[in-house]
């Protein structure tokens, strides 16, 4: 393991051996095709308020049983407690496990955890399972606390405390150390046990950036919940119940414009830029990222908020309406800018983590696992991975954007008023694979 693995090394260029202005052609080509297809034939909302179908009787039980929830909660607190014995009591070297832990198989593997199972981190999450103990231990209850979350502060906690993981990770110049690594997770676990006794379990729903992370791509997944009871919906119908609140824009903003910043520090023009510049390179590191977030959460929110807008539809609240509509396109370049790392770097930190404390242990049977980089040494495969997560998820979003416009948007306005954001995922789409062929 080196820098690269920690620095997310996309591996740029020499990984894709198709050619760049092709691919960027036959992207921006499907999202207008896929417009222009929806605007014909797509003219009454069909994901809104749509019911799901019940999953069988028998996982619903057992799903929704007590033993099932305290056997994930006991599998989050291992991996938490594996995650501090090799973070507190660990060698400072890059090859300590806590750090895999934390930014490979946390970070990136929350991704298709909570794509294949739903919102995996609030069902494991360390810090909901402290919560509850010390709430039994207080006698007090969990689900409530001091006070009432205050609505008017929706997810911005959660933007903030993403974009604190994503500064740490891109940034930082000591990410890879273990000291900063354990203050940025105690800090971490102080405010949210903090937050979860002042407003119970509704914080951690709102403000654990983990959590809302996970819950947010989980929204397309097939399963969801409806009266209490595990439903199987398709991924689109599911997409469209997220629940819409002050700081959503702020936390796609955050994902899309940190992953965006993740393959633009790595392209030769930064590269060079930096490199001739006076300015500190950590200081000039800092203002492209908040650039590059806050830069997506301008576009995205001046986009939607150009749209016609119907009588009962107040224009500043279109932005976090169409929110949802950005988690496919996050979902596809995280996929296109993470997948050789998450395979393949995922398994070198499972082979470390049978030796947590660095002294050739294998407590976990896993440090003579044979490593497999298939997809390196399939360059063209990975490639056409790449490309397609890309235009698959702008497709998808174009999609649920448009399903939404037509439920919001008077008839006159349906069409024309989807143009400025059609255009701007068009510069997305465009500005995405740039970045992936220039890093």
């Amino acid at each position: 393991m080196d820098r690269e693995l920690l620095a997310h090394g996309l591996g740029g260029a020499k990984d894709l051996p198709i050619s760049p202005e092709l691919a960027m052609a036959g992207a921006v080509a499907a999202l207008v095709v896929s417009f222009s297809v929806l605007a014909l034939a797509w003219r009454e909302p069909r994901f809104d308020d749509r019911p799901g179908r019940p999953a069988p009787a028998a996982l619903d039980r057992a799903v929704g049983s007590r033993w099932f929830a305290v056997a994930v909660r006991v599998v989050g607190m291992a991996f938490f407690g594996w995650f501090l014995l090799a973070a507190v009591l660990g060698e400072n070297l890059v090859i300590n496990p806590a750090l895999g832990m934390f930014y490979v198989l946390l970070w990136v593997g929350i991704v298709p955890l909570s794509l294949l199972v739903g919102p995996a981190y609030k069902a494991l999450s360390p810090v909901r399972t402290l919560h509850a103990g010390l709430a039994r231990l207080t006698g007090s209850d969990p689900s409530r606390g001091l006070r009432d979350y205050p609505e008017r502060l929706g997810y911005w906690p959660a933007a903030v405390g993403l974009y604190a993981f994503v500064w740490l990770e891109l940034v930082h110049p000591d990410s890879t150390q273990l000291g900063t690594v354990r203050l940025w997770v105690a800090v971490y676990v102080a405010l949210m046990l903090l937050g979860g006794a002042l407003y119970g379990d509704r914080f951690f729903e709102r403000a654990d950036p983990f959590e809302v992370y996970s819950s947010l791509v989980a929204r397309l997944s097939v399963w969801g919940r409806e009266d209490g009871r595990l439903v199987v919906r398709s991924p689109l119908a599911n997409l469209a119940t997220t629940p819409v609140g002050p700081g959503l824009v702020g936390v796609v903003a955050v994902l899309f414009g940190s992953t965006g910043f993740d393959s633009f520090r790595e392209s030769p023009p930064w590269l060079r830029f930096v490199q001739s510049s006076d300015v500190d390179a950590a200081l000039l590191g800092n203002l492209a990222l908040l650039a590059f977030c806050v830069g997506v959460g301008l576009v995205f929110t001046a986009a939607t908020a150009a749209t016609g807008v119907g009588d009962d539809v107040r224009r500043s609240a279109l932005p976090g309406l169409f929110a949802h509509s950005m988690v496919p396109i996050i979902v596809g370049y995280i996929a296109a800018h993470y997948l050789s790392y998450l395979v393949e770097y995922g398994q070198v930190t499972l082979v470390q983590m049978s030796d947590p404390l660095s002294r050739g242990d294998d407590l976990l049977g896993t440090a003579d696992l044979e490593v497999n980089r298939w997809l390196s040494y399939h360059p063209t495969t990975l490639a056409n991975i790449k490309v397609l997560g890309v235009v698959l998820g702008h497709v998808l979003g174009v999609v649920a954007a448009h399903d939404r416009a037509v439920r919001l948007l008077p008839r006159r306005h349906q069409l024309t008023g989807q143009l400025p954001l059609l255009l701007a995922m068009v510069g997305f789409t465009a500005g995405g694979l740039y970045l992936l062929f220039a890093a």
